[in-house]
């Protein structure tokens, strides 16, 4: 019995992933040994930089936080101990974007924990 092998397939597998890597340069885009490394490597650096995103835009909501507080004569941990105490239920997200877009809202809370 001749061998079988499922052409179509294979075939269809080799063609997601060289689709997923066009854009890519010379060989990383065409050569399916290159191409299959190049698209394993682009998750891994995907799921690592989902992480990193987190990380990153909490630290700029708190360098926000912090420029914001400062204006008003006080540090990002005194600010955010005061915000703790008073229990006002808003995350970092949302006072890095007072302190951006709505300077009086922001100044309202500093006043209100003082």
């Amino acid at each position: 019995m001749p061998r079988s092998v499922n052409a179509v397939a294979s075939k269809a597998r080799r063609k997601k992933i060289l689709k997923q890597t066009k854009g890519n340069f010379l060989a990383r885009r065409n050569v399916w040994t290159v191409a299959k490394n190049t698209y394993e490597k682009g998750l891994t650096y995907a799921y690592r930089d989902r992480k990193n995103k987190k990380r990153t835009f909490r630290a700029l909501w708190i360098q926000r936080i912090n420029a914001a507080a400062r204006m008003h004569g006080m540090s990002y941990s005194q600010f955010m101990g005061k915000v703790n105490k008073a229990n006002v239920g808003l995350n970092r997200k949302v006072l890095a974007d007072l302190a951006m877009n709505n300077p009086q809202a922001f100044e309202a809370i500093i006043s209100s924990i003082k």
